[in-house]
C-alpha cells in the first residue's frame, strides 16, 4: 500500500505524506480508519521511525489524519480537514504550473487533456478501492 522511491529526490516523509493523502482522496482510505503504528510502519518499510513520525505530524497538522493518545493515528473525516485553505494552497501551485507549461509550449487543449487524465483516473482508481471493500 505505501510503496516508496528511496532513489528519489524527494524525502522518504514528503513521499510518505503523498501517497496517504492520495489514497485518503482516492477513498481508498476511509475515515477513521486507523493506520498502521509509527513502529510497524517503520518496521514494513524499513525506515527510521522519526521519518513516519514527520510524516504523521504533517498529515495531522493538514488535517488528513487526527491522532487518539494510546490508540494511534486515523483518517480524518473531511469536515475536520483545512478544505479552503488547501484549495488556495493548490489554486497557486496550479497557477504556477501553468504559467511554467504556458511558457514551454503546452497548448490549452493539452493542459485540459491533463486535467481530463486526471478526472478518469480518480473515477477509475475510486471504483478499484470500492472493488477492494466488498
Amino acid at each position: 500500500m505505501f510503496e516508496l522511491d528511496v532513489r528519489s529526490r524527494k524525502p522518504i516523509y514528503e513521499q510518505l505524506v503523498e501517497r496517504i493523502k492520495e489514497l485518503i482522496m482516492l477513498e481508498m482510505l476511509q475515515p477513521d480508519k486507523q493506520l498502521p503504528s509509527v513502529r510497524h510502519l517503520s518496521a514494513e518499510l524499513t525506515v527510521n521511525p522519526n521519518t513516519i513520525q514527520k510524516a504523521y505530524r504533517e498529515l495531522e497538522r493538514d488535517g488528513y489524519i487526527y491522532s487518539l493518545p494510546g490508540k494511534g493515528s486515523f483518517v480524518a473525516k473531511v469536515e475536520h480537514r483545512p478544505v479552503d485553505q488547501r484549495k488556495q494552497e493548490l489554486r497557486l501551485e496550479i497557477h504556477k504550473l501553468f504559467t511554467e507549461a504556458i511558457y514551454l509550449g503546452l497548448t490549452e487543449d493539452e493542459i485540459q487533456g491533463i486535467y481530463q487524465k486526471a478526472q478518469q483516473d480518480r473515477l477509475s482508481d475510486s471504483g478499484k478501492g470500492e472493488e477492494k471493500h466488498d
